[in-house]
């Protein structure tokens, strides 16, 4: 078996211990003679799944007891329509924190729904870095701020959570949960679909606090509605049941890790190597603010943009996958995430070095 470096921003590689494991049970699960994937989500084995899976997510967590933790589906882009939906009155405001392509992506739904105001918007810094907390134009009135922990296109995080204690705190984390420790205690609600860190698309984890969860009328439609899904265990309807199994695979194999304070460990490592390595050549660079830099995507730049395709189609060659940039923002990315080995980052140094020198 000859495995690549995927650097692709999501769907992203998986641990590969994980893809063994599903790989030998896939044809018999728990010796049962069938699939996860053929087996009943009402029956026993797999119930119990999903509820070894919530402790295992709340371990690593640290959630608090009365949070709920919830396994959807729709991805991100459903909750960008949904929390505005139920978690303000239809004449409450809701503030919006734009950092780059995906809190923009978040707002815009926002206002088809509800009154929503935009805090501050990074566009004019490129978002390559986050307005000044003192020049945010915030509201008193507003039901929650919402904002994108981690930028995938623009290669820029937000870690620690904003000191904003005026209203409840909502966030993506698509691409930062499981990354590190975080402190859940100041969120209302985190959502993040799993594609990055915690699995294979088709599951969408939401935690939310038990004041929020109390905002949800109760004739918001069922898929949408979160007091009703944490009361089915997430099983008002049927669940993506593969996803969902794998990503209980991955909370074991991060436990395996160390957790967390592990996992953050080692992704700082493999960033710091990474930036490293731009900051010190002349040929390539990031020019996001070194305060804002995402430990997750790395964006970087060539010195001579008409060597793009043949960094690529070199790296490709060498079995460096899915280092282009997002066609909005181009050059390339290098998307190292949890399951990326410092093996590749260092792979991807080592290539970075030698085209350097021949080009």
């Amino acid at each position: 078996m000859n495995r690549i470096f995927n650097f692709s921003a999501g769907p992203a590689n998986l641990p590969l211990p994980v893809l063994e494991q599903a790989r030998d049970e896939l044809l018999d699960w728990q010796g049962r003679g069938l699939s996860v994937m053929e087996d009943s989500h009402r029956g026993r084995a797999f119930v119990e799944l999903a509820e070894r899976s919530e402790q295992d997510l709340r371990a690593l967590l640290s959630i608090p007891d009365d949070y709920a933790v919830l396994f959807m589906q729709g991805g991100a882009t459903l909750q960008f329509a949904t929390i505005p939906m139920t978690l303000a009155k239809p004449e409450q405001g809701v503030d919006y924190l734009i950092t780059g392509h995906w809190g923009k992506k978040a707002a815009s739904e926002a206002a088809k729904l509800r009154p929503m105001r935009v805090v501050a918007d990074g566009e004019a810094l490129g978002y390559r870095s986050v307005p000044a907390m003192e020049d945010w134009e915030t509201g008193a009135d507003a039901a929650y701020l919402h904002y994108t922990a981690n930028e995938t296109l623009h290669g820029l995080e937000i870690d620690p959570p904003p000191a904003a204690g005026y209203a409840p705190l909502v966030c993506d984390m698509s691409s930062t949960l499981l990354s590190r420790p975080i402190p859940v205690e100041r969120f209302g609600l985190i959502y993040a679909c799993a594609q990055k860190n915690i699995g294979p698309a088709g599951v969408t984890v939401v935690i939310i606090s038990p004041d929020l969860i109390e905002r949800v009328p109760q004739d918001t439609p069922l898929a949408l509605n979160y007091r009703k899904i944490a009361a089915a265990g997430s099983m008002l309807n049927t669940p993506a049941t593969f996803p969902w199994y794998m990503a209980s695979l991955v909370f074991r194999w991060v436990a395996d890790q160390g957790g967390l304070a592990g996992m953050a460990e080692r992704n700082r490592r493999k960033a710091d190597l990474l930036y490293g390595h731009i900051d010190g050549s002349d040929f390539y660079a990031n020019l996001v603010d070194p305060n804002w830099r995402s430990w997750m995507n790395v964006p970087f730049t060539l010195a001579e943009p008409s060597l793009d395709a043949k960094f690529l189609e070199t790296a490709e060659q060498q079995g460096l996958y899915g280092l282009k940039g997002h066609r909005a923002v181009g050059g390339m990315r290098a998307s190292i995430y949890n399951a990326m080995p410092e093996a590749g980052v260092r792979a991807l140094v080592s290539f970075m070095e030698e085209f350097e020198r021949k080009a």
